[in-house]
């Protein structure tokens, strides 16, 4: 079960940043748009230049080299990238076909072209890709803004399955607060580049 530790971590207008998210909790962040959410996840997932540490476990992501690091703590984006045209390709450790119908996927989506699906399967397709690679820590850039209710819910419902089975780390950004009402232990504002308390969610 472990610890996701931020200490003094600074990244263009954002921090200094003190932050622990335990094994098995959800901590939420909220804030407006352009107040830097996504900039602190990229610099914790060590995507960015910044300042201070991110430590998983007490291991410092300066001590791992970063493909190591990033598939410990893993960054679901809003956008994610794909190397290959064939949804298959991105899969190397296999899918599990529970969490494909979980998400509403059929099993057939592993062989379209990435091209030819929309926003929202790639959205899901994305966080099933990091889920196969069993992250002890998620940080989760808005999973769920493409997708209709039911399939939000969907998501949810898998993501805390993970979170609970696996004791896992989550680090959720979400503007929807009635999403954060649902998933989160702990919820915070980002404003003027410091975390605001939230109280309990």
């Amino acid at each position: 079960m472990a610890t996701l530790r931020l200490r003094q971590l600074v990244t263009r207008h954002v921090g200094p940043i003190e932050l622990a998210v335990a094994g098995g909790e959800c901590v939420c962040i909220e804030g407006a748009s352009g107040s830097g959410k996504t900039l602190l996840l990229r610099a914790i997932a060590d995507l960015d230049p910044c300042r201070g540490e991110a430590s998983l476990d007490g291991t410092p992501c300066a001590s791992l080299p970063p493909p190591l690091w990033r598939r410990s703590v893993a960054l679901v984006a809003a956008e994610s990238q794909w190397w290959s045209e064939c949804v298959r390709d991105h899969f190397a450790h296999g899918v599990d076909p529970a969490w494909l119908e979980q998400l509403a996927l059929p099993v057939a989506s592993l062989d379209w072209e990435v091209g030819r699906c929309s926003t929202g399967e790639r959205q899901r397709l994305a966080l099933l890709r990091s889920l196969m690679l069993g992250p002890a820590a998620l940080l989760l850039d808005e999973p769920t803004a493409s997708l209709d209710q039911d399939t939000t819910r969907r998501v949810e419902a898998l993501l805390d399955d993970y979170r609970r089975q696996r004791q896992a780390a989550v680090l959720w950004v979400s503007h929807d607060a009635g999403q954060i009402g649902r998933v989160a232990q702990r919820r915070f504002i980002l404003r003027d580049g410091r975390l605001e308390e939230g109280g309990s969610a």
